[in-house]
């Protein structure tokens, strides 16, 4: 699914705008990003969490030369799937049951 796909699909099942949809999703990413770079963990409960995972300065290689060359320390973003996740992606084929995702607060839709 791309990000153009996503605001689609928000925008449906919402009933607001593209427009108002792709701020909607825009904003969500940007937090998400803006909370990694303080160095922050997001959990998204039922869905995952996004961390940071450092890495260690280390001695490299250019594969085209074989000089040795130095890697500088990094962060790097990744996520980690939640149980319900891993549960739905894994449930039978003929398991047609949908799961409330919640409404705005969190509490299971009406």
């Amino acid at each position: 699914m791309t990000k153009a796909e996503l605001v689609e699909e928000v925008s449906r099942v919402s009933e607001l705008t593209k427009k108002h949809s792709e701020v909607i999703v825009e904003t969500v990413f940007q937090s998400i990003i803006d909370a990694l770079h303080r160095g922050e963990k997001i959990e998204l409960r039922g869905f995952g969490s996004f961390r940071l995972r450092k890495r260690e300065p280390r001695k490299g290689r250019n594969p085209k030369t074989g000089d040795k060359v130095d890697v500088p320390p990094k962060r790097v973003p990744y996520f980690k799937p939640g149980k319900e996740l891993k549960d739905l992606i894994n449930r039978e084929d003929g398991d047609d049951s949908l799961v409330d995702v919640g409404g705005p607060s969190g509490a299971p839709a009406p």
